[in-house]
């Protein structure tokens, strides 16, 4: 009865829409009877595969396993096309499935990632349009030179190149003119269709999916609020010498169009360029998790959207230093200070290896009896790298296949998770993700480097909060110090590691050695 429904659904679904698909003038985004219709259509055929091509394969043979991934294969890419045609809304919630890398299984990441180098692009004609309705000018009136084509398109938004009257060059973030009108419906929609497809499989659990966009959309929407973050952020991470986030301009700004300072750069995965730049690619790892263990840990304001194209290294002309350079400030996750400091101690449990405090912590954020499989979700290692430490040995391309294979096992167990941590994880888990991709491509990933950042930040916020927590000054003492001592041991512990991999340290390891076994 479901797949006869379906059937009817799909059809009248495809129909719906015929005679704006065959005009020639008339563009059939702009009709909700189009993107309704193309919606419903995709979700029937997506769920009738999964009903039909599976259900005569015995279960947990081969060829089972090879099917589930063609099914995972086909519905990837007619979502992926979905996303792709109805833009906007659809095209940012495919972007953060294709992040989610070790929670998703890989037929999904793997399709949906080049949604982040698809999205569609507005013609100068909305352009002109939205910067008239929001500035109030013609383009020619506020710039010397304004750049049709743009220096990139996301998924509610472009980027343009272009220098005011007065000669400072700047990017134009200008807002795709139908995204605010569209996104709530989209939203809408979306969660009927959820709604719907776990009647048929009750353990599909996506509805924190629609949660998130829901309570983040209409802050991304918000041009001015993305600027108020950067802002923050840039004052909040000023003593980062090597951080660049570009000055906003404030008179030119609006909810829909944003004028910031130009800067340009590599993006932050490009080994090439930065070998051609001559960036120590090492460097640029380490201090990108010296930004984020700084903002999750100790500041609990953190920047979400770390894919390649936000963040962008260059070389100082002037100083020859490396920068990293911080773009789209739209997506940030607030922390509260009791989810930010039990996120510490669980980190430093995973760092130890101390296998009671994980449970402990991860328990106290909301992951239940799933502990073990919360704590691979979070260090994208696998249970048993988990028990012997996480900083003892790098992943191997073995572990990463395990990885990848349990998330497709494991799908149920990992949406059930998702539905029960609190809502200030689900950003994080994205977030991890991407930095990890980053970490990938530049062959720095589970770096001791970035375990002792971690520790340091973790040490600094829980010392911090218990000294605003006690009165007496010995004890408030006892606690500088102690955090004082143990970041000492962590820097002496992080020179040795340095003095290892440097041919002085290979030097004098070899030279002890010769003389531990000479015979005199």
């Amino acid at each position: 009865m479901a797949i006869r429904a379906l059937k009817l659904v799909s059809l009248a679904a495809a129909g719906s829409g015929f005679y704006l698909y065959s005009s020639k003038y008339l563009d059939p985004n702009d009709f909700g009877a189009v993107r309704v219709g193309r919606a419903i259509a995709t979700t029937a055929v997506i769920t009738y595969d999964y009903l039909t091509s599976l259900r005569s394969v015995p279960y947990g043979s081969q060829e089972y396993a090879y099917l589930k991934s063609q099914v995972h294969l086909r519905c990837a890419e007619r979502l992926r096309d979905l996303c792709c045609a109805n833009r906007g809304t659809f095209i940012k919630v495919g972007q953060h499935l294709g992040a989610l890398d070790y929670l998703l299984p890989e037929e999904y990441t793997r399709t949906l990632k080049i949604l982040h180098s698809q999205a569609p692009q507005s013609s100068m004609q909305e352009i002109e349009q939205v910067i008239r309705e929001d500035l109030g000018k013609e383009i020619k009136e506020l710039f010397v030179s304004f750049e049709d084509t743009p220096l990139g398109a996301a998924s509610l938004a472009q980027v343009h190149k272009a220098v005011l009257q007065d000669g400072r060059t700047v990017a134009v973030k200008v807002q795709h003119p139908k995204v605010q009108a569209q996104s709530s419906k989209d939203i809408l929609l979306m969660e009927i269709l959820l709604l719907t497809v776990k009647q048929i499989f009750p353990d599909f659990e996506f509805m924190w999916l629609v949660d998130e966009a829901k309570k983040n959309l209409p802050l991304e929407l918000d041009f001015l609020n993305e600027g108020r973050n950067a802002e923050k952020v840039a004052h909040m991470l000023k003593d980062f010498d090597f951080l660049k986030v570009p000055r906003i301009y404030w008179e030119l700004s609006t909810r829909r169009v944003l004028l910031m300072e130009f800067v340009e750069g590599g993006q932050v995965n490009d080994r090439a360029y930065m070998e051609r730049n001559s960036i120590d690619v090492n460097e640029i790892s380490r201090n990108l998790g010296k930004l984020y263990s700084e903002m999750i840990f100790v500041n609990g304001f953190v920047h979400c959207d770390p894919h390649p194209g936000n963040v962008l290294v260059r070389k100082c002309p002037a100083t020859g230093k490396a920068h990293i350079i911080l773009l789209d400030h739209g997506l940030y996750q607030v922390l509260t200070e009791k989810f930010r400091l039990d996120y510490c101690r669980l980190w430093q449990s995973l760092i130890k290896a101390d296998m009671k405090r994980v449970q402990k912590y991860s328990r106290r954020l909301g992951a239940g009896d799933l502990y073990p499989l919360f704590a691979c979700m979070l260090t994208a290692r696998s249970w048993d790298s988990v028990n012997r430490g996480i900083d003892r040995s790098p992943v191997t391309a073995n572990e990463d296949v395990e990885i990848r294979t349990n998330a497709a096992t494991y799908l149920p167990q990992i949406n059930q998770l998702l539905n029960k941590v609190p809502r200030q994880m689900l950003l994080l888990l994205k977030t991890n993700d991407l930095l990890r991709g980053i970490e990938s491509a530049l062959h720095t990933r589970a770096s001791a480097s970035s375990f002792l950042n971690m520790s340091r930040c973790c040490i600094r916020a829980v010392s911090t909060y218990q000294r605003s927590k006690s009165h007496s000054l010995y004890r408030k003492a006892k606690i500088s110090l102690l955090e004082a001592l143990t970041l000492w041991q962590i820097n002496l512990y992080e020179l040795f590691l340095r003095l290892k991999g440097s041919w002085l340290g290979n030097w004098v390891i070899a030279f002890l050695s010769r003389m531990h076994h000479s015979p005199y």
